[in-house]
């Protein structure tokens, strides 16, 4: 059947959510791919003061996007630092610690679940006999400590995923993201990037991957991953000499903090099956076009993933798995920018230029 479908699937998953802060919709399609591979995550009320989103965009499958959507959100409350305020760090310690859980006897378990490999009729995980121990308690304990079993020198997944999140505590929100997914905010109607794209391309990038060890031929991290970083992907991270951080690929995500104010309308946080079609300004003005005359927010990011759908596999484009999340801010915030006050939007500005310097830092 190869890597497409001879004819799309277009059926999608849609959802929408709100609280007195914001107001969300999302939508996922399958597309032309022979699976589908993405997956997200919506808690408009992580706690009483944050709102959590993340999209995830899995490679060589699904099952790392669907870890993540379980249990990242799980580690940033569970850190810390998150308790003591500093969601920053709580946010790259979260990052970092989904390679940690995805090792060993606990971690090959958790992936063979989310990767259907049980056996439906007798229970069996790929027909290996064994009952795990206090299987009901496994997301209430946090430590994962080291279990006993046939897998438990398990290295982690081959396979890997993107991860972009966007967490908006009162008036802040920040963006932490790993990859290629994208989250863009409109203010006023201009799009503002709040990440990324982790390509091997990129000077900072090239420079990692060459002083672990790596190379880089035809624009693919040791001539097969497109992405410098993501979550999994273990077989790029194999030199016991170095930090996660410093590895070929790593899971150190960049992470970008704004004060939101009146002027932010709203945000998208989308995979590369989106941006491969539409720059970040051309989504901003579809989705204020769709506004006009629709309040269902799932249903403007279903006319984006229908619009970004190609006709044929003939160019590419158009062909992947399509994720999108769209968040609106409910008026007012508790901060404005008075008339002629640009301090907040050169912020913004500020924040896209950090991004784009630390490209060739």
């Amino acid at each position: 059947m190869g890597i497409y479908l001879s004819t799309p699937k277009t059926e999608k998953f849609s959802e929408d959510g709100e609280n007195d802060r914001l107001r969300y919709g999302l939508s996922s399609m399958q597309g032309w791919r022979a699976t589908m591979e993405d997956a997200h995550a919506a808690y408009p009320d992580l706690d009483a003061s944050t709102s959590f989103f993340g999209v995830y965009d899995g490679h060589g499958g699904k099952v790392v996007a669907k870890f993540c959507a379980k249990f990242l959100h799980q580690q940033v409350l569970k850190n810390e630092a998150y308790a003591a305020g500093d969601v920053e760090t709580a946010l790259q310690k979260a990052f970092f610690r989904m390679d940690e859980m995805m090792r060993g006897q606990r971690g090959w378990r958790e992936l063979a679940v989310l990767g259907d490999k049980i056996n439906k009729f007798s229970g069996m995980i790929e027909g290996y006999i064994w009952s795990p121990r206090g299987s009901s308690s496994l997301d209430q304990a946090d430590d994962w400590a080291f279990e006993e079993g046939p897998h438990s020198d398990f290295a982690g997944p081959t396979s890997g995923s993107t991860a972009c999140v966007a967490v908006i505590r009162n008036n802040q929100l920040l963006v932490a993201n790993a990859g290629d997914s994208r989250c863009v905010i409109s203010r006023k109607g201009q799009a503002y990037n709040l990440s990324r794209d982790h390509k091997p391309d990129l000077e900072i990038e090239k420079e990692r991957i060459l002083k672990a060890g790596g190379f880089i031929h035809a624009g693919r991290v040791n001539g097969s991953l497109n992405l410098a970083r993501a979550i999994g992907d273990m077989e790029f991270k194999q030199n016991k000499f170095l930090p996660p951080e410093r590895q070929i690929v790593t899971a150190n995500p960049d992470i970008n903090t704004v004060e939101l104010c009146d002027d932010d309308e709203f945000l998208v946080l989308a995979c590369d099956g989106i941006w491969d079609c539409m720059s970040s300004q051309q989504l901003v003005d579809f989705v204020h076009e769709q506004l006009h005359s629709e309040t269902k927010l799932s249903v403007v990011c279903e006319r984006v993933l229908d619009r970004c759908l190609a006709p044929s596999t003939a160019g590419g484009e158009g062909c992947d798995n399509m994720t999108m999340i769209l968040v609106q801010f409910n008026k007012p915030t508790q901060s404005t920018v008075p008339e002629g006050d640009q301090s907040s939007s050169n912020r913004l500005v500020e924040a896209e230029a950090k991004l784009e310097s630390s490209e060739s830092s």
